[in-house]
């Protein structure tokens, strides 16, 4: 152990024997992030807590021996939102948090991805990380900051953890003159005035996680964004290295599950040649049986497991055979990544920016209120847009305040998509990132709300699958938005680009449109999705240790010619959304009422909005600002329905005329309903011309009349005329007979 290592372990033995922290600060962004080891959760391998304005994450290291015949590397990350951090109860019966919820699945799916790749190759330790939420301010969201306490705690301890890294969320807001600025760590409130969420994951060496969501922002644009939230990244490594030299303990990496020399020969000299001849065979299904055929003559050959013998030399048998699986497995991976860089030869045979063939159909199904079929390649989706009402919105309670989202899309990925008969489960972490991704791309061209009030649901089932079935989810469900008639801003597609480098690393080949073979060998998978104007989604999953920006910029723009020619021939099959939305969906019309009519709309205990609904079989939903959409499948019975409220909601004033049904007479005059809980008295002088012996020689119960209002007195009551409502409408009629007799 090195001195400087031997004094950090000292420096935290210390400060858990008296229970004093070890702290390290940093202001960034405005505010202060703060770490601190050594006082909370002493029994874990590592553990910091991390505070920055008033939210705080715990993270935990826990690493443990290898479990017998494991293969891979099973890191588990886990992240919670505990509710008593913004002081709210858990919402059901049992008040007790329960399975993890979408964004808790998406911040786990952001912290391990990132990691993984910092870990050597052969490190199959047991290591789980855990994030609690123990303060959330409202204010500074903690899934990043999670990301950061991971690293730091991941750093500090003794597992071989190739970093540290540093993740920060990067947004941009406009002032008034339109001038740019761009904001770390922006807060929630901040973030609904930027037209980015950029959360990019980095070290030294460059970055290796990104995730966008954006409204068309352009390549270059993005970039800058990018160049920006880099320079805060190293701030965040500065405070995590300065944790180290405190607290960090010394790496020990262990025994690795490395394949011995011996057997990565022999698989070499046996399967090289064979291997790159198999590679080349263009169709999938062909190339697969024939590198099957391969592994099973290989092993049996060279490998056979041994039956006879003692039971020591039977399992040192089955260890040589698994060894010589994984060494058979790398072999695949090195001629199929010399295949590309030395020769420019794709496994289907593709060149590197040529994409699959693409086939589309829009209307696919007829009871759907929009449906595609997208087909890249061997991967298709099959897509539904749903429309629906504000009833149908999704609630989302988490540590933020209570909001609705109007628009989702979802994601299956069943077993037969791949041919494969497995366990049906519901959606797991990957169903659930995948969806989340391809909502982030489309949520950049959906129409603001009061432009169109629809809540609107994608369904994106994936029917094949070989590469970028996330994508095609994009372009499917733009297809079927335009085929509900939702009135999209642009057309939007997404893009996959992988990265391949030699053995030395030094050269590398950017290609379009991977395949999994390709996700599976390569270095990474680049998701962009976008429009003609620029880029509404990100997603990066990178192997490799990082890029560099000028890496990302030679990305992107090939992104960009790939998603253009998506584009161009997406809007060959549809051109534009539909000018009107399905017969079978709801017609929706949404009109703003004052504030203060809302009580009356409603009604005492909901009494008046009920029966609107029932006389004209719509739904009604009101909001706090005065905003009310009536829906229903029949479209003249919303009208309906809306001309009724507007009489409701209307401000009564001199002069206005209305059809009124009489609710009450009196000696003196009658009473008219002029709007559904609104009504005026009619005097028996006004009733009539001339002189009314009885109020009831002329109207009864129950009668339709038309009256002008003539008094709205200071106390709200309201004097109407039927006499004078006459006048108005004989005047009209008289002076067009007095045209016709000229």
């Amino acid at each position: 152990m090195t001195t400087a290592a031997t004094s950090a372990a000292d420096a935290l033995a210390k400060a858990r024997e008296t229970n004093t922290p070890i702290v390290v600060e940093k202001e960034i962004g405005g505010r202060v992030m703060r770490i601190e080891t050594g006082q909370i959760a002493k029994l874990a391998g590592a553990a910091v807590l991390l505070t920055y304005g008033g939210s705080s994450v715990l993270a935990t290291v826990v690493r443990d021996n290898p479990r017998p015949g494991l293969d891979f590397f099973p890191l588990a990350v886990d992240y919670r939102e505990k509710t008593s951090a913004a002081g709210k109860f858990p919402g059901g019966f049992r008040k007790r948090e329960g399975a993890p919820n979408e964004k808790e699945v998406l911040t786990m799916r952001m912290i391990d991805r990132p990691v993984r790749p910092l870990f050597p190759d052969g490190f199959i330790d047991e290591v789980q990380i855990q994030c609690w939420v123990m303060s959330h301010d409202g204010e500074n969201d903690t899934d990043v900051l999670a990301g950061v306490a991971a690293s730091a705690a991941l750093a500090i301890s003794d597992c071989p953890f190739e970093g540290p890294l540093a993740t920060v969320r990067v947004g941009r807001v406009f002032d008034d003159e339109d001038n740019i600025t761009h904001v770390i760590y922006p807060t929630v409130s901040q973030l609904e005035y930027s037209d980015v969420d950029l959360v990019l994951s980095g070290h030294r060496d460059g970055m290796n996680m990104i995730e966008v969501g954006a409204a068309e922002i352009p390549e270059d644009e993005l970039l800058d964004c990018i160049r920006f939230g880099e320079k805060h990244i190293a701030g965040v490594l500065d405070l995590i290295d300065e944790l180290v030299g405190k607290a960090g303990r010394e790496k020990r990496i262990g025994n690795l599950n490395v394949v011995p020399d011996d057997i990565m020969a022999t698989c070499k000299r046996e399967c090289e040649a064979s291997m790159t001849e198999a590679r080349q065979i263009g169709l999938k299904s062909e190339r697969g049986a024939r590198v099957d055929e391969l592994r099973d003559a290989f092993l049996e050959q060279h490998f056979p497991l041994k039956e006879d013998g003692t039971v020591a030399e039977a399992n040192e048998a089955a260890k040589r055979r698994s060894f010589a699986k994984e060494a058979f497995r790398t072999l695949e991976k090195k001629v199929t990544r010399k295949l590309i860089v030395e020769k420019g030869q794709r496994a289907d045979g593709r060149g590197a920016e040529e994409i699959r063939q693409l086939y589309m159909e829009v209307g696919r199904f007829a009871r759907t209120h929009g449906s595609s079929l997208f087909q890249r390649g061997e991967t298709q989706s099959l897509v539904s847009c749903t429309l629906g009402t504000g009833k149908d919105e999704q609630i989302i309670d988490g540590l933020l305040p209570e909001y609705s989202k109007k628009f989702t899309l979802h994601y299956n990925f069943p077993p037969f998509c791949t041919g494969e008969a497995k366990r049906i489960m519901g959606p797991g972490r990957r169903e659930i990132g995948h969806g989340a991704l391809a909502e982030r791309s489309l949520m950049g061209v959906i129409p603001d709300p009061t432009e169109f009030p629809y809540t609107i649901r994608l369904v994106s089932d994936i029917t094949e699958s070989n590469g970028s079935s996330s994508m095609a989810s994009v372009c499917g469900g733009c297809l079927a938005l335009m085929d509900a008639g939702v009135p999209i801003v642009n057309t939007c597609a997404g893009i996959s680009v992988g990265r391949f480098t030699d053995e030395n690393g030094e050269n590398e080949v950017f290609v379009t449109d991977i395949i999994g073979e390709e996700d599976f060998f390569g270095d990474m998978d680049f998701k962009v999705s976008g429009t003609v104007d620029g880029i509404t989604g990100i997603q990066l999953d990178l192997k490799a240790r990082g890029l560099s920006v000028a890496q990302m910029e030679k990305i992107f723009e090939q992104a960009k010619r790939g998603r253009l020619d998506i584009i161009k021939q997406m809007e060959a099959v549809i051109a534009e959304p539909r000018a009107e939305i399905s017969l079978l969906a709801p017609r929706l019309v949404q009109m703003k009422i004052s504030p203060d009519k809302i009580g009356k709309l409603i009604g005492p205990g909901g009494k008046t909005i009920r029966a609107l609904q029932d006389k004209y079989g719509v739904n009604i939903d009101v909001e706090d600002d005065g905003t009310v959409i009536v829906a229903s499948p029949d479209g003249q019975k919303v009208l309906d329905a809306e001309a009724e409220i507007s009489a409701i909601c209307e401000e009564v004033k001199p002069g206005a005329i209305y059809n009124g049904k009489v609710v009450s007479v009196k000696d003196f005059g009658a009473f008219i309903e002029i709007a559904p809980g609104t009504d005026g008295m009619c005097h028996i002088s006004e009733l009539a011309e001339g002189y009314v012996e009885s109020v009831a020689d002329v109207v009864k119960v129950g009668d339709q009349v038309r009256v002008k209002v003539i008094l709205v007195d200071e106390q709200g009551r309201i004097k109407l005329s039927r006499k004078q409502a006459m006048e108005s409408s004989k005047a009209p009629a008289e002076a067009a007979a007095g045209s016709s007799d000229d």
